[in-house]
């Protein structure tokens, strides 16, 4: 198949607001596709490439200049194979090399393609294709139900390989994707509730846990032999022997385990996220670090038991099939009380940790669902900071001043110091005001970026502050997020107050 012809099916994706007319669409294009075409569509649809992150930056993506081609020729198999190649790509001067492969996929494509695989390597595609819509179409393509289409995706983790399976095969392709021993699950996600009081007001009385900043893991066991799955579903066995050790000492003999990793000081206090992350890395004095750094696993889930999976019991019912099997469990209590929920909150946080979860007692386990049924309740960690210069943005965002540079006053050294970038957070209308307001502080740019006074403050959230060698400050903020702009003050907040945070804390 052509790329152009998912392009164009893109293109009226993305001019449709009729749901019905989406799925159409796009069932249409999936009945088209076979073999190793398939998983790459489905990707591309989904907003990325079947590779994952290609690791290409927009600087890249200008320097390869490549002007457009006059007609479509480029095969979906010849672009999987370009985007294949530019993952690989690693080492000294691989840059240059990115640069050329770039020029030589971009000068096979038309300028429609062109501007389709900016989207796809920035991570902008927007079509209003949903996985939702996406799972409909695929049904409809396929000729299957779509609950089970839907029950397939969220046990596989991977749309693509389910849309594989269901247009090879139909229904029976779907039949491998349940729950099996010693192949991962895709973790149930939590959305955001702003306290206690929202949790309780949406969930009703709920399970309330610690929140650690940790390592997210999912233990597979079976007798003797035992599995450890990151997050991400990776192998991370051979990095953590004491969890194994202790997956081993369980009671009962095939189980997943849902959990947290985490290392603990000396006095019972968890690290910092980026201290225990050490124990994951490519390079690893195993030893050492696990003198260093030893690990503890608090479990917060049972998914698979004794030969069952038990992902459709009510969280209740699975918390307490996971008591009964280890003590080793997340701090956890049972409450519709708002005081008595808000004091678990304060417990949590004066002992170190991120802050609580709640969770509905009568859930399923929802694998690779961000829904309303696990709800993360943390402290709130907001700064004032002022905007010392902004990237012009590409994609969606062309024409527009986005991603924006963050600083807060230095008072020992005078001006401004550095915390990070960002363009999580922003509105349309944001980007158009601040776009406005930004020019009317010019002080100088080059072709990418504005350099403003230091005058518009806005208030960025932020999980906390790491460790970071790129800036001056030597501190960079986790998962920095747009706010709101704080027209009321004119003064950022110091160094002082980012550090009060604590670095990693």
């Amino acid at each position: 198949m052509l790329l152009s012809t998912v392009v164009a099916t893109s293109a009226q994706v993305a001019e449709t607001s009729r749901r019905l007319v989406k799925i159409d669409l796009l069932a249409a294009l999936l009945g088209q596709l076979g073999g190793d075409e398939i998983e790459t569509v489905v990707a591309f649809l989904s907003g990325g490439a079947r590779q994952g992150r290609i690791g290409v930056g927009w600087a890249a993506i200008r320097d390869a200049g490549a002007a457009p081609a006059g007609e479509a020729s480029l095969e979906i198999r010849e672009v999987d194979a370009g985007l294949e190649a530019l993952s690989k790509v690693r080492g000294p001067g691989s840059e240059g090399r990115k640069r050329d492969l770039l020029r030589g996929l971009f000068g096979r494509a038309t300028d429609p393609e062109q501007r389709f695989l900016t989207g796809l390597l920035m991570g902008e595609i927007r079509q209003g294709a949903l996985e939702g819509i996406l799972i409909e179409a695929l049904a409809k393509a396929a000729r299957i139900d779509a609950d089970r289409v839907r029950r397939a995706v969220m046990l596989a983790g991977d749309i693509g390989r389910v849309a594989h399976a269901a247009i090879e095969s139909g229904s029976e392709g779907l039949e491998q994707f349940d729950v099996r021993l010693f192949r991962p699950v895709q973790p149930m996600l939590a959305s955001t509730a702003e306290d206690v009081s929202g949790a309780l007001g949406d969930l009703g009385e709920a399970a309330f846990e610690y929140k650690f900043d940790g390592v997210r893991i999912q233990v597979h066991r079976s007798g003797d032999d035992v599995m450890v799955f990151s997050r991400a579903l990776n192998d991370v066995t051979a990095a953590v022997p004491e969890i194994v050790e202790a997956a081993r000492a369980l009671p009962g003999r095939d189980l997943i385990l849902d959990g947290e990793a985490l290392s603990m000081t000396p006095e019972g206090r968890p690290q910092p996220f980026q201290v225990t992350m050490r124990r994951f890395g490519r390079k690893l004095d195993l030893e050492r670090m696990r003198a260093e750094l030893p690990l503890s696993p608090f479990w917060f889930d049972l998914l698979y038991v004794d030969g069952q999976a038990v992902i459709d019991e009510p969280q209740a019912r699975r918390f307490s099939a996971l008591a009964g099997l280890t003590p080793q469990i997340v701090p956890h209590t049972v409450t519709a009380d708002r005081e008595r929920a808000a004091d678990f909150l304060r417990e949590a946080l004066e002992r170190g940790h991120e802050g609580i979860m709640a969770k509905a007692l009568d859930a399923p386990y929802a694998s690779g669902s961000r829904g309303q049924s696990w709800l993360k309740v943390k402290r709130a960690r907001t700064l004032d900071l002022a905007v010392l210069a902004a990237e012009w943005g590409h994609g969606r965002r062309h024409g527009w001043l986005s991603n924006l540079h963050l600083g807060a006053r230095d008072t020992a050294k005078g001006g401004f110091a550095m915390l990070g970038k960002t363009f999580k957070g922003l509105t349309d209308e944001m980007l158009a005001w601040q776009t406005e307001q930004l020019l009317k502080l010019e002080v100088a740019r080059d072709a990418y970026t504005v350099y403003v006074e230091p005058k518009l403050i806005v208030e960025i959230a932020f999980n906390d502050v790491q460790v970071s060698p790129h800036y001056a400050s030597g501190m960079a903020l986790r998962f920095a997020r747009v706010k709101r702009y704080r027209t009321d003050k004119s003064e950022a907040d110091t160094l002082d107050a980012v550090r009060q945070f604590g670095v990693g804390a």
